[in-house]
């Protein structure tokens, strides 16, 4: 088992290491954003109000759900338990600078997020039973001609398909579990059998039933922790000019070691908060585009703005908030890293009088975990429908709620390392087909916004 985690450590030094995949996640999200002229900035009302206002094409030709529900959906799978322990972690690894580092990531990710959106609608298909089927390993087989995109396709497809018993399962049903057993006292093996049981009454409908299942539930459990986070802020508001004042300072110049923590270097914090930010947004991964395909949508421009915003919520608000309930109340000095994950549980309860804090993580812990598990259950199984056809699907569907059991009852140890990993091996083919297809994106939009400016200075206007 050792030399199992020493390969995996070895493996995610490298991917997520100063010469690979942080240089090329920053740099090709920077690039896109100067491509695309700052659009995240320039259309950031425009989105907002085609999400959560418009929030469908109802006279759209084609398309499984809503722009809304595959927003909701693209947010069920990344806001989870990387919101509350991925912070914790980055905090623990790389001190408070890291979260400045996951807040760029989010930023500059907002473009990229973009683009994965766009090329994920540009080239969908209908599968067999006239599902939408789309995201990277269909952009990059069919963008990129010749064996260099089916290569790059069938590598993402394989890297996605494994990487959703990780990051989107193993590490959610063992976190709830995990949770419910410190809180309640609940046996593992009963928490494991309620979540697999209602994950497989919503996973096994496919995605119109996965998107009217998170349409609903993704805001209150958004809503339920963010209250819960600012009442922390309130309480320690004298402290929170502080916090902003070292998350910044430390970025630039590391952290030093103080009572449990033992200091980090700038490197650290570049690191972890890279590593641990596109763990919480994705941005990156490709996977917004999978669920973007998904929506009924009249054109890709008008889905790849509504699934920015899913990079804005995850990292500059949800995380945020994660990131500073834990500087302001100081518990990320006095614990090691192997304590790291009840750093916000702790911050929670220090921050709040009473004895109810506890309760709020565990239930945002729950509904984080259990919708990230309903997300990337279709991400994994439209991966495993390009590879093999739809006659896989209802196979992985069902592997990956025994995973869901297997994962609530094992001690996964080195499940954290795994998913570095792993998403590591899905962003590589994406950013690389996100730069040879870039002009594509950056032709068609500017088209879009050129052809169609009464309605985008309509929805400018409705949006102020």
């Amino acid at each position: 088992m050792d030399s199992v985690n020493d390969f995996l450590s070895d493996a995610s030094s490298f991917i997520w290491g100063p010469w690979l995949l942080i240089p090329l996640l920053l740099s090709t999200g920077l690039y896109l954003t100067i491509l695309l002229r700052g659009l995240q900035v320039r259309h950031f009302r425009l989105a907002f109000w085609l999400a959560f206002v418009r929030r469908s094409d109802s006279d759209a030709a084609e398309g499984d759900i809503s722009h809304y529900q595959a927003l909701a959906t693209a947010l069920a799978a990344t806001v989870g338990v990387g919101n509350i322990a991925g912070v914790a972690t980055a905090i623990a690894l790389g001190g408070p600078g890291a979260v400045f580092w996951m807040w760029v990531t989010g930023m500059v990710g907002m473009a990229t997020k973009y683009s994965e959106a766009f090329l994920g609608v540009r080239f969908r298909r209908s599968d067999a039973v006239g599902e939408q089927a789309g995201g990277p390993m269909h952009y990059l087989r069919n963008g990129i001609k010749g064996p260099v995109g089916l290569i790059l396709g069938g590598f993402f497809a394989v890297a996605g398909a494994i990487a959703a018993f990780g990051i989107g399962n193993g590490v959610q049903a063992n976190t709830v579990a995990a949770n419910v057993e410190e809180e309640w006292g609940l046996d593992p093996y009963i928490t494991g059998a309620i979540v697999t049981v209602f994950a497989g009454a919503v996973i096994l409908g496919g995605i119109k039933n996965i998107g009217r299942v998170t349409s609903a539930f993704v805001p209150v459990m958004i809503i339920l922790y963010v209250v819960g986070a600012a009442a922390v802020l309130a309480f320690n508001i004298e402290e929170v000019p502080g916090a902003f004042g070292v998350i910044f300072s430390d970025a630039f110049s590391g952290t030093s070691a103080t009572g449990g923590f033992v200091g980090a270097g700038v490197a650290a914090a570049i690191r972890y908060g890279v590593a641990r930010g596109i763990f919480s947004n994705e941005s990156g991964l490709g996977t917004g585009g999978i669920a973007a395909a998904a929506a009924k949508t009249d054109h890709p421009v008008r889905q790849a703005l509504v699934s920015m915003t899913q990079t804005f919520i995850d990292t500059l608000v949800v995380v945020s908030f994660t990131a500073l309930t834990i500087v302001v109340t100081g518990v990320w000095k006095d614990a090691g890293e192997d304590e790291a994950a009840q750093f916000t549980a702790r911050a929670f309860d220090e921050g709040l009088p009473g004895d109810w804090a506890s309760v709020i993580v565990t239930l945002s812990v729950i509904f984080f975990a259990f919708s990230t598990i309903l997300g990337w259950s279709y991400y994994g199984d439209r991966c495993v429908e390009f590879l093999f056809g739809r006659r896989a699907v209802l196979p992985y569907r069902l592997l990956f709620l025994v995973v869901v059991y297997v994962g609530s009852v094992t001690t996964l140890t080195t499940v954290w390392t795994f998913s570095d990993v792993m998403n590591g091996l899905m962003a590589l083919p994406n950013l690389i087909g996100l730069l040879i297809l870039s002009p594509l994106v950056y032709r068609e939009t500017r088209d879009y916004f050129r052809q169609r400016p009464a309605e985008g200075e309509k929805a400018e206007t409705a949006a102020k």
